[in-house]
């Protein structure tokens, strides 16, 4: 979302509020240590720092990139009372998360997570603690481990055939035996997004959303305008004297949107409650619904394991992060991968070569078939090396103070990680700004995105690494596998579509992604796609 709020009402305001005892602070700081500070960008204004450079439409990533080119690869900007250290070096970023991981190891105060997220108890944005260790580690156990994964695998393969299923129904109904070569136009990130939607809410829940149901359509709507508001520049976030004032008007949308997904997540939560009470339903396979298995491990849990929140809050708090960080990554970077194939026909024939060589036309490809196709794999990490859904990694902030480069860092400096400018650094990557798979075939084929190479690291690293990468690695490989074996894929012009990215705190393809598509196979296979 841009930040639209007056400048100059910007200024006046924090003038005659903050001025006076931040003067009084600055006289009598004795610890402004020049000499182990690292460089402090210029241009700051008074008391509000940095703020109107990242308060615009370009896109903070690319605007802390830029500056990096002048500073280097390590300094500091002062955002309102805050003082944040920018990272744009894979050296760097691994001094972070490996020698500093635990300093690191915390996230900031901030109106979005407080207001829509629970109080900070949804996990990717509470605090670093007991209760972060003890709901991380049930997280990891029961829904999101390796193992795990491959048990979800029929909900994932069920759902992305009902999805694919619905794409060849709507080219037989339209097309036309005057016409052989008729392709159906589909908006490819809406059909991505209502897809991993259903694949997250029925693992979360065991609910699914038909086409146009009442409900998934609320649920997207509020999804929609949570990531917007989530990505909102709040002024109160950097300057806290001003946060009674609500001088952007956050304030009321952002708890409008929190009651909204509460009321849908506090539905499913009830209706899981009423199946439990019923004998013949705890029978069925519903009970392995992560709702349901997190109820039982809190019934069974004491107040001391998840201190600070009640038990309704954490699962409807676990079960948020489980389904927007799943939703949010996943669509963008799958609606990225079909862009960049499709303004690259050469790659997109050759990974349907690679699939017609391992698999075949003659059956539907299979999870299991992932580990034979490499070229899938290279595009996906391709990809998420030049777009990154989160560019500027979740934001920590020290609980301590720590030596990052030979520099002194303080308690409560927030880290800006620019994961996109480390993915596009040309003394690592040959042309950095191309679409080049082939990359992690041959001289960086060493190279993966599990945390542990920070030459490439789309999940974050460390101990605050995102949790679902593995199932979220595992649903782009299927998803990208199956739709590009099973349909011929074109754009409807030849210009090729555009690059512009959205803001906020993903970045997503900004226009949408129409695409022309037939099928591949023959007619008869797509009858197993009901099975």
């Amino acid at each position: 979302m841009e930040f639209y709020l007056s400048f100059s009402t910007l200024l006046v305001t924090t003038l005659l509020f903050v001025l006076p005892p931040t003067l009084i602070f600055y006289l009598f700081d004795k610890n402004r240590a020049a000499n182990t500070k690292p460089p402090h960008a210029r241009g700051a204004w008074p008391i509000i720092g940095h703020l109107p450079l990242l308060s615009g439409t370009e896109l903070p990533h690319k605007i802390l990139g830029d500056m990096a080119d002048e500073y280097g690869p390590i300094f500091t900007i002062k955002l309102g009372f805050q003082q944040a250290l920018v990272v744009t070096s894979g050296e760097m970023a691994k001094e972070c998360f490996t020698t500093n991981d635990k300093a690191f190891a915390s996230r900031p105060k901030a109106q979005a997570y407080e207001l829509m997220s629970y109080n900070y108890a949804v996990l990717v944005f509470t605090p670093y603690g007991d209760y972060w260790r003890r709901l991380r580690k049930t997280m990891m156990l029961e829904v999101l481990c390796q193992r795990q994964v491959e048990k979800l695998e029929s909900i994932r393969v069920s759902e992305l055939r009902a999805s694919i299923n619905s794409i060849y129904v709507a080219w037989v109904k339209k097309k036309d035996s005057k016409n052989p070569d008729y392709m159906v136009k589909l908006e490819m990130n809406q059909w991505i997004g209502e897809l991993i939607l259903n694949i997250m809410i029925r693992i979360v829940s065991g609910k699914r959303f038909s086409a146009n149901d009442e409900e998934g359509v609320r649920f997207q709507e509020v999804i929609r305008k949570y990531f917007e508001l989530l990505g909102a520049f709040v002024v109160s976030d950097f300057i806290p004297i001003l946060k009674c004032l609500d001088v952007d008007g956050y304030k009321k949308p952002m708890k409008k949107v929190a009651k909204e997904l509460d009321d849908i997540l506090d539905g499913w939560l009830k209706e899981i409650k009423i199946k439990r009470n019923s004998a013949k339903e705890q029978q069925q396979e519903g009970d392995q619904v992560f709702m349901n298995v997190l109820v039982s491990i809190l019934e069974r849990s004491s107040e001391d394991d998840f201190p600070g929140f009640d038990h309704d809050t954490i699962v409807k708090a676990t079960c948020h992060q489980i389904i927007t960080a799943g939703l949010d990554m996943t669509s963008a970077t799958l609606t990225w991968a079909v862009t960049l194939l499709l303004n690259n026909p050469i790659t997109l024939a050759a990974a349907q070569a690679e699939i017609d060589e391992h698999v075949g036309r003659e059956r539907l490809v299979e999870e299991a078939d992932m580990k034979n196709l490499v070229y899938i794999e290279a595009i996906i990490k391709e990809t998420m090396r030049l777009y990154p859904a989160a560019p500027l990694a979740a934001p920590p902030e020290s609980i301590s103070d720590c030596i990052l480069g030979g520099y002194t860092v303080p308690k409560g400096t927030r880290l800006l990680v620019n994961i996109s400018k480390i993915h596009r650094d040309p003394n690592i990557w040959s042309y950095p700004k191309e679409f080049q798979p082939e990359r992690f075939l041959t001289n960086q084929k060493h190279i993966d995105d599990k945390g542990q190479h920070f030459e490439l690291f789309p999940f974050g690293s460390g101990r605050r690494m995102c949790p679902g990468a593995a199932m979220a690695f595992q649903e782009m490989r299927f998803t990208l596998a199956s739709l590009i074996q099973q349909f011929v894929l074109k754009k409807p012009s030849q210009e090729p579509y555009d690059l512009a990215e959205s803001n906020g705190i993903t970045i997503c393809k900004k226009t949408p992604v129409e695409v022309l598509l037939a099928p591949r196979l023959s007619h008869t296979m797509y009858g197993t796609i009901n099975e």
